[in-house]
């Protein structure tokens, strides 16, 4: 009898488990990821082999779910945040992600853009329309246009970027239709779509949707990288420095592990990221020797906000110091900074 007592409860405790790890919070929960290797991601046609490698790193991301929030709560380094710190207002699961893997696409031309003008070897870019990143739910978008449509025309015209296409669409007037050209899942759409006025924008009309340019940068030799499902504009920096590396003959990584993180600009300059604690940790796993971080300023406005906000190379430096790691933290401001100390680097061997 007490068997049969003990075997219930059992199934009961395991039922309730499984169902409440299915019920989420309204919190997200970060903790350190993974260090990925970047010659296996990114492949410049012809290129040069290197000694050592880049690695760009990653932090795990996911809804909080009862458990995940206590665990959290008691680790170091994993953390808590609200779901509107990380995604926009009316922004979905399904609309975040999308957002994420653009902005990683966005991130990789720029990356392309800033090792080819260092290497001085020819590009263009080719622009096919508007990426559809968000659908607000209240507009006359939400009906017909979803995240992930390419939008290539408006009233029969094609622009060649999306401040033409906001401008176009800004000079009409509530209740004006445009006819709206987009392809989802390859096969091309075209609708009426009614303006309306943004409801936290009085008097701003528009579609009702957040856009993204998407182009599509050309090279020779031709680039290829597979990110799978990696997303968000971080691995910026270091997808530079892998690409720069295969298109010239001298070798950067001078045969160390060389992680890092930061976002990249057309013009080369080094972005804050998110996370910066976690990639430490997860780059040290890793087996890294140097870590780049971003050494980003904090505006005086901000600082007044949020006192305690350091740089992503005083934070990334200060865990480095309280893990014990050997690896060494280089602070960096622009693609250049991190070239000039690369090439400072002795050789390993």
């Amino acid at each position: 009898m007490k068997n049969k007592t003990l075997i219930r409860i059992m199934v009961v405790m395991t039922v309730f488990i499984v169902a409440t790890s299915f019920y989420y919070l309204p919190y997200y929960v970060t903790k350190p990821g993974s260090a990925h290797e970047l010659d296996p991601i990114i492949e410049v046609k012809g290129g040069f082999e290197d000694q050592g490698e880049f690695m760009l790193t990653t932090v795990r991301m996911g809804r909080a779910n009862i458990y995940a929030y206590l665990l959290a709560s008691l680790k170091k380094y994993e953390y808590i945040y609200p779901v509107e710190e990380i995604r926009n207002p009316h922004e979905s699961d399904e609309e975040y992600n999308l957002r994420q893997l653009q902005l990683m696409e966005n991130s990789q031309n720029h990356a392309i853009e800033v090792a080819f003008k260092a290497a001085n070897k020819p590009f263009d870019y080719k622009y096919n329309g508007i990426y559809v990143l968000n659908v607000y739910p209240s507009m006359p978008a939400a009906d017909i246009l979803k995240p992930g449509d390419r939008v290539t025309e408006i009233d029969g015209q094609a622009f060649e970027s999306s401040e033409e296409f906001i401008q176009y669409v800004g000079g009409k007037n509530k209740g004006d239709n445009v006819t709206v050209k987009f392809i989802r899942d390859g096969k091309e759409n075209e609708e009426t779509i009614p303006l309306e006025e943004f409801p936290e924008l009085p008097g701003k009309v528009g579609l009702g949707i957040s856009l993204s340019d998407d182009k599509e940068i050309i090279t020779d030799p031709e680039v290829t990288l597979d990110t799978e499902e990696i997303g968000g504009p971080s691995a910026g920096l270091m997808f530079s420095l892998e690409i720069y590396n295969q298109l010239t003959e001298s070798d950067l990584t001078k045969g160390y592990r060389i992680a890092g993180t930061g976002t990249i600009s057309e013009d080369g300059e080094v972005g804050r990221i998110g996370g910066i604690e976690q990639k430490i940790i997860a780059a040290d796993k890793a087996g890294a020797e140097y870590f780049l971080a971003p050494d980003d300023s904090i505006p005086e406005e901000v600082k007044k906000k949020h006192p305690e906000l350091q740089s992503n190379y005083l934070s990334a430096k200060q865990t480095a110091e309280d893990i014990g790691t050997d690896m060494k933290v280089i602070p960096v401001k622009t693609f250049e900074d991190a070239m000039k100390f690369l090439q400072s680097l002795e050789d390993k061997s």
